[in-house]
């Protein structure tokens, strides 16, 4: 029996995951967080009423077995006009959301069209929006803002889902038929956090019999946290996840060039390994090729990403062993 993997994140941590993994023989499934609000997504929210489109396109993109030019239109993103900065693959699933009724149907439909192996899950169905409330009083409204902030690393009183959403029932048959769980990597409070805001995700992730491997990001985005620690990062995870669940943790272990982390160093800094006396660390060279950002994308990302193939081998070499 082939060995069923859940992925849970957004859509750039995801993608690199799924697209690694689709080459092998086991089950793969995307848990998709549901609270983007930014660039294209943004505007298709506010304009449409439709569901955030953008963390599921970009996952079913990585898990299609569609022809080339198909995906390459799944990430098409116009220049000009007023279809400027929205990507073709939003318009499509927000479309599909409008002839079916139903975001769930619309991604199925679209897995459908793109041949995709594996599933799709928005980790819920309700129309919900992320907020962060500083120390300081201030309101961060929506994943946009919280993925731009540099203050949160001074304290935050409160990261919370509105209206409190219910969860999508699949997610929780997902997490406890799984055989290994893998969070992250992302935007840690815009991607991955969301999901577990989500009423009982946490306590699914909890109960399953699964094993769990946290990958740390690779990179520190600026202002988010105060040091570059992977402990630091993993402490606050299990804040959310209320205990530590954590069978692996795979860390990166190769370094970008200096110019690059130069280059980079507005945005943010390396993610210092400093658990490498925890079992439970696998450091491994999961340093992937300079990532290419299109120049009217409507939100600022990170360039340097984990490698999909180095990632997925790390992954498959861990759920073999189960």
């Amino acid at each position: 029996m082939r060995k069923k993997i859940v992925v849970i994140g957004g859509g750039t941590g995801n993608f690199v995951i799924l697209r690694g993994l689709k080459k092998y023989d086991v089950d793969l499934s995307a848990i998709v967080a549901m609270a983007d609000s930014g660039g294209s997504t943004g505007i298709l929210r506010d304009e449409l009423g439709v569901l955030p489109p953008g963390d599921v396109r970009q996952c079913l993109v990585a898990l299609s077995n569609s022809s080339r030019v198909m995906r390459s239109l799944m990430n098409y993103r116009f220049e000009n006009g007023n279809l400027g900065g929205h990507n073709f693959g939003n318009l499509l699933l927000s479309a599909l959301e409008k002839v079916t009724g139903s975001f769930e149907r619309a991604v199925e439909e679209a897995g459908r069209i793109l041949y995709i192996k594996g599933k799709v899950i928005p980790v819920t169905l309700n129309q919900v929006h992320l907020k962060m409330i500083l120390k300081n009083s201030k309101m961060l409204d929506g994943e946009g803002e919280i993925y731009l902030s540099q203050e949160i690393y001074q304290g935050y009183k409160s990261i919370y889902l509105e209206p409190y959403p219910t969860v999508n029932p699949r997610v929780i048959d997902e997490i406890m038929n799984a055989d290994l769980v893998v969070l992250g990597p992302g935007g840690f409070y815009t991607s991955l956090i969301p999901n577990l805001l989500v009423e009982g995700v946490t306590e699914a992730l909890q109960k399953t019999l699964a094993k769990k491997v946290f990958v740390v990001n690779l990179m520190n985005r600026k202002g988010q946290f105060t040091t570059h620690k992977v402990s630091d990062r993993l402490i606050e995870l299990v804040k959310f996840l209320g205990k530590d669940i954590f069978d692996y943790i795979l860390v990166n272990k190769s370094k970008p060039s200096q110019e690059l982390i130069q280059n980079y160093s507005e945005e943010g800094d390396l993610v210092e390994n400093d658990i490498n006396k925890d079992e439970r660390v696998i450091a491994a060279d999961l340093l992937g090729p300079l990532a290419s950002v299109a120049k009217n994308d409507l939100i600022k990302r990170s360039l340097i990403r984990h490698d999909s193939k180095k990632l997925a081998k790390e992954i498959i070499a861990i759920v073999n062993n189960i």
